[in-house]
C-alpha cells in the first residue's frame, strides 16, 4: 500500500470513541471520540503558546484569574455536581460538597501563591544557596475517575498560580466532568 492509500485510508476510518454510561441505572450519556495523536499534539502546543504568555503575567493577575475561576466554580457548582453524580454515581450532597472543595483550593493558592513562590535561603555546605520558584511550562495530568474535579483542580491551581499551563486528560469514565473544567 502506497503512502497515499494509507493516508486516504486513514482519512476514511471512523474515529474511535468512548461511551460513558450512568452507573447507577447503566444509561448511555454520551459518547466522545477519541482523541488523535494529531489532537494531542496540538493541544499540548496550544498549552506551550499559552505559557510564554501566561508566565509573564504578574502573579496579582493570575491571582485574580484563578478567584474568578473559583466563583465560576461555585456560581455552576450545581450543575457541575449533576455531571459527577450522572458520569461516576456521587451522591449529589458529596458532589456539590467537591466543587467547593476545589473553590476552595483554587483560592488558596490564589491568596497565598506569592508567598509559596518566594526565593528561599537554605543551609548548604557552599556560602550562599537559595531555591528559587520559576514557571517550567506545560504539564500534563492524567486523571482519575473518583474525584474528577478535585483530583484535576488540587493539581492545576498551584501549577497554574506559578506561571505553569496544563493538559489535562480525565478519566474515560468521567468525560463530561474534563469537559465541564475546561468549559468553567
Amino acid at each position: 500500500m502506497t503512502q497515499q492509500e494509507q493516508k486516504l485510508k486513514k482519512q476514511n476510518e471512523k474515529p474511535k470513541t468512548i461511551k460513558t454510561k450512568n452507573p447507577a441505572t447503566e444509561d448511555f450519556l454520551n459518547e466522545y471520540d477519541i482523541l488523535t495523536k494529531e489532537q494531542i499534539n496540538e493541544a499540548a502546543k496550544k498549552a506551550k503558546d499559552t505559557f510564554q504568555k501566561w508566565s509573564t503575567i504578574s502573579l496579582e493577575k493570575r491571582t485574580g484569574y484563578l478567584h474568578d475561576f473559583a466563583a465560576q466554580l461555585r456560581k455552576n457548582k450545581d450543575h457541575l455536581a449533576r455531571c459527577a453524580t450522572l458520569e461516576m454515581g456521587k451522591a449529589i450532597k458529596e458532589a456539590r460538597s467537591e466543587v467547593e472543595k476545589c473553590a476552595w483550593a483554587i483560592e488558596y493558592f490564589a491568596d497565598n501563591g506569592k508567598e509559596f513562590s518566594n526565593d528561599e535561603i537554605i543551609n548548604t555546605d557552599a556560602r550562599k544557596s537559595f531555591v528559587t520558584f520559576q514557571p517550567i511550562g506545560v504539564i500534563g495530568s492524567i486523571m482519575p475517575w473518583n474525584f474528577p474535579y478535585w483530583q484535576a483542580l488540587r493539581f492545576a491551581a498551584p501549577s497554574l498560580m506559578i506561571g505553569n499551563t496544563i493538559v489535562l486528560k480525565p478519566a474515560s469514565a468521567t468525560m463530561q466532568c474534563g469537559l465541564e473544567i475546561q468549559n468553567t
